[in-house]
């Protein structure tokens, strides 16, 4: 992979994170921490997690703060919240992502906005992170649905190949708190890092030289078009603060604008 990518500074980055990731009475109160400080958001579309009504709310508020929204959509396991892996064939994986992203769809439209991308959730993520045909599978249900979505998905180049094969655009995800091979893909076997220093040391890095630190103490060089922030990490709050301090984020889309030519 350092073969095939140079070091370079990132001027435009998206910040990303997830939202509607309750259920009934069971309701996730901190979610809404990160609203203030992301380009775009990715609701839960019903199967791992979100209701309708939770969807609902979830759709005004980023409306209410113009924020891009995108389908995060996950297998369909509400008791596991989308951490279990379940063996699909191709047909049913087609179908899981088309159903959600359907509904998110029809509710955006609803309330006069449009979904720009769709991003994969917990075991769904890794799995289409490592296999190239559930990924290129999940790729094909996104266009089927729209061929103006954008697939969000880790970095590497599994992701760089489907978009490539399969003609769809694709945003490489990042992570300042996950711990990356030599190759650039995550080490889904590592604890998630909770240093808001060291994160932000490695935010710096990704945006001078396109460079994630690896487990085998090295730099491997990395596509970055968006950065994902988790709820889960009890620095999430403080670590998107400073990183805002650091590069003011912009949505993928309007990173494309920029290259047309359309904005400045």
């Amino acid at each position: 992979m350092q073969n095939v990518l140079e070091k370079k500074a990132i001027k435009n980055i998206d910040f990303n994170c997830d939202l509607a990731q309750s259920f009934g009475i069971y309701k996730n109160s901190s979610e809404a921490r990160l609203l203030d400080y992301v380009s775009s958001v990715n609701i839960s579309c019903g199967f791992h997690a979100g209701d309708p009504l939770t969807i609902k709310e979830a759709l005004l508020q980023a409306k209410e703060k113009n924020i891009v929204v995108g389908a995060h959509i996950g297998f369909d396991d509400i008791q596991g919240f989308g951490y279990r892996q379940m063996d699909l064939d191709a047909e049913e994986l087609e179908a899981l992502v088309m159903y959600q992203v359907g509904a998110l769809m029809t509710f955006a439209k609803a309330y006069g906005m449009e979904i720009e991308h769709v991003r994969p959730h917990g075991a769904l993520y890794r799995h289409a992170s490592e296999d190239l045909e559930v990924s290129r599978t999940i790729a094909k249900a996104i266009k089927k649905c729209s061929q103006w979505l954008i697939y969000y998905g880790a970095t590497g180049e599994i992701l760089a190949q489907v978009g490539e094969e399969e003609n769809i655009q694709v945003a490489h995800e990042v992570h300042l708190e996950k711990i990356y091979d030599e190759a650039g893909n995550i080490d889904f076997s590592a604890r998630d890092l909770e240093n808001t220093s060291i994160s932000i040391q490695r935010l710096r890095d990704l945006l001078q030289n396109s460079q994630v630190a690896n487990n085998i103490g090295g730099r491997t060089i990395v596509r970055a078009d968006s950065i994902h922030f988790s709820n889960k990490l009890s620095n999430a709050r403080e670590l998107i603060i400073q990183a805002r301090e650091i590069v003011e984020p912009l949505p993928y889309n309007y990173k494309n604008a920029q290259k047309s030519g359309w904005v400045d």
